[in-house]
């Protein structure tokens, strides 16, 4: 059974209501560096990403470390937004995070499920960068519990699961944010 550890992208130089891909700010890009020594002797271990700027800015300094390529992993990538503008974004991330996955359209449920195969297909230790939404729909899945938001993991937080290629179990939830997120 692989175990993934799941992180939370460093700080990003903008909020996901006011930039669509904003990379990691001067914070982000310490917290990745820190990641980098914190989780340095794990490895070499695989490393995916999401395909956002902020998640491959946070695995570079892991990934130059263990001398690896990170795999860009579409699936692992932000929960996906109906709402083009970006202030209407921030308004409808912070509606469903108090819902239900069964109280969202099949878009974003497909969204989930393709997250959730993308790493119960991983047959081998693996860092997957990704996003806080993404963090909680495993979390979710792992405890059987349907609710969108379980907990507000930190920026370069660690969440580690163990999938068998049916499930993923999880092992320990990463260290809550000490900011408000949404």
């Amino acid at each position: 059974m692989p175990k993934l550890y799941l992180v939370r992208h460093g700080r990003a130089a903008a909020g996901w209501d006011s930039d669509p891909d904003p990379g990691l700010d001067e914070t982000g890009l310490a917290q990745a560096e820190a990641l980098a020594e914190s989780m340095g002797a794990l490895g070499p271990l695989g490393v995916a990403v999401s395909p956002m700027r902020r998640t491959r800015e946070t695995a570079a300094p892991l990934a130059a470390r263990w001398r690896t390529e990170p795999r860009v992993e579409p699936r692992v990538s932000e929960i996906v937004s109906p709402v083009q503008d970006l202030g209407a974004r921030g308004e409808w991330l912070r509606r469903i995070a108090g819902q239900t996955w069964a109280e969202q359209d099949e878009t974003l449920r497909a969204w989930r499920g393709a997250l959730l195969d993308a790493l119960l297909e991983l047959d081998r230790d693996t860092v997957v960068v990704t996003h806080f939404i993404a963090i909680n729909a495993v979390v979710g899945h792992a405890l059987g519990d349907d609710r969108v938001v379980h907990f507000r993991p930190d920026h370069c937080s660690v969440t580690v699961v163990r999938g068998d290629g049916a499930r993923l179990i999880l092992e320990e939830r990463g260290v809550e944010a000490r900011t408000r997120v949404l």
